[in-house]
């Protein structure tokens, strides 16, 4: 009975749109309206190319999560750092980093922005301040605490926003990383992407608290629990722990109620949760119908506006599968590049 009740109040806290929710601008709407499209049509391209058998090994998709990694980009700013986990591709095109870069790497091609040698799991932009794609499950968190270290170090003006979803929230890593950006009050903002079943276990049976935002309390980290499939509240959240670290606070934990529509990663077939709950999700909750939906009650754009945006993004994503598909793979000599040798001192 406690479990029932326990499930039932998770899907509340996702599925129970806010009317107090923060104004959005015409230039919010739209550009939120763009970017998040960008990623859902990307994110479609990258699952049928997987389908047809162009992009093999792992592939976790966004779709359903994207206002989560957009609204906090919206309120950040230059020179931020940004790090997450292997479902990594929306965080990378929001950033601004080349879409045909990141699908050349999802199809090994030599042009991929870790020249085919990473795959969907490892990419990295120095350029754009994004630090990965990392595929150990967790790793990012303490990654992302050394980022926050540097910059207090060096004396610089940025926040580390390090992303993780549910499914990592209980490594012991997560809890020392925690325990170090408030001993000595880093630049960090963790961001829980809780889309609620982590690789296939629901939150209610794999975690015994599951208000996740809470994990900071007993080393004093401020947490807070947003909306994650409306962007307003999520730039709302993120703009005020991103002050909170950049004015010397020290760490914030924001914990993104979301929710992904597709399985763990495309070789998942979801079976522990039903379809109805998915097309619930998506017919009621949609991150980019809402703002759709806003812009044309505005009337800050027309429906043949909105369909000029399609139209573009699709171009886009279209573009960068074509790139990629016609990218070479790399040379046998490429698995001798970028590494470090150690070599015994005589």
């Amino acid at each position: 009975m406690a479990r029932k009740t326990a499930k039932k109040v998770a899907k509340s806290k996702i599925s129970k749109a806010k009317t107090n929710a923060p104004n959005f601008s015409k230039e919010d709407d739209l550009y939120a309206y763009k970017e998040m499209l960008l990623i859902r049509r990307f994110e479609e391209k990258a699952g049928q190319m997987y389908g047809m058998g162009l992009i093999g090994g792992f592939c976790h998709l966004y779709i359903g999560q994207e206002a989560v990694v957009t609204g906090i980009h919206m309120a950040s700013k230059e020179g931020d750092q940004s790090i997450t986990s292997y479902r990594d591709h929306g965080h990378m095109l929001v950033v601004g980093i080349d879409p045909k870069g990141v699908m050349a790497e999802l199809t090994g091609g030599r042009d991929g922005l870790s020249k085919g040698k990473g795959g969907s799991m490892h990419m990295f932009s120095k350029e754009k301040h994004f630090y990965g794609g990392n595929g150990i499950v967790g790793a990012q968190v303490s990654l992302g605490t050394g980022l926050a270290f540097a910059n207090k170090y060096r004396g610089e003006d940025k926040v580390a926003l390090v992303y993780f979803g549910d499914g990592a929230v209980n490594q012991g890593q997560v809890y020392e990383s925690f325990n170090m950006a408030k001993l000595w009050n880093l630049p960090v903002v963790y961001i829980i992407e809780n889309n609620r079943y982590a690789m296939g276990t629901s939150l209610e049976r794999g975690s015994a608290q599951t208000d996740l935002y809470k994990r900071g309390e007993s080393f004093g980290i401020q947490g807070e629990q947003v909306d994650g499939m409306d962007i307003r509240f999520v730039k709302e959240a993120a703009e005020r722990a991103i002050e909170h670290a950049r004015s010397g606070k020290g760490p914030y934990i924001l914990e993104m109620m979301t929710y992904r529509y597709r399985g763990h990663s495309m070789s998942d077939p979801a079976k522990y949760r039903s379809r109805d709950e998915v097309s619930t999700m998506r017919a009621e909750r949609d991150p980019i119908e809402q703002v759709k939906k806003r812009i044309l009650a505005n009337s800050f754009a027309s429906e043949d506006d909105l369909k000029e945006v399609e139209k573009a993004v699709r171009a886009v994503v279209v573009e960068a599968a074509d790139f990629a598909t016609n990218s070479e793979q790399p040379d046998p000599s490429e698995l001798y590049t970028d590494i470090t040798i150690l070599q015994e001192q005589e």
